[in-house]
């Protein structure tokens, strides 16, 4: 447990109603610092009247933090506006990119 205080440098979150937004700042043992967005959701069982927290997380790298900001920008001021942001062509892969990064993988 005590490893893991050490990785954290950082975090805030963010209530929206049933779901919690976690946005943490970590840090490798290296001294690399990365970003890691949370989703938790807490829901319901009606089988045993419990609670429980689905979570997802996405990890982000410094040499993605641009472009994903400048997406998330893009996408929000879409959504407020209904302008179509300006995509830099090198943020950007085809589904044919997407394929020929995947298709030597191997499952054994």
């Amino acid at each position: 447990m005590e490893e893991r205080e050490k990785e954290e440098v950082f975090s805030q979150a963010v209530k929206a109603g049933k779901r919690t937004y976690f946005f943490d700042v970590k840090e490798t043992k290296q001294g690399e610092r990365y970003i890691t967005i949370t989703e938790s959701k807490r829901k319901f069982d009606n089988e045993d009247g419990t609670f429980s927290y689905e979570k997802h997380k996405i990890f982000l790298y410094k040499e993605d933090y641009s472009k994903f900001q400048n997406a998330l920008e893009g996408v929000i001021r879409f959504v407020e506006t209904g302008q179509m942001p300006v995509i830099e062509q090198d943020e950007v892969k085809s589904d044919d990119d997407f394929e020929k990064e995947f298709e030597n993988i191997k499952f054994d």
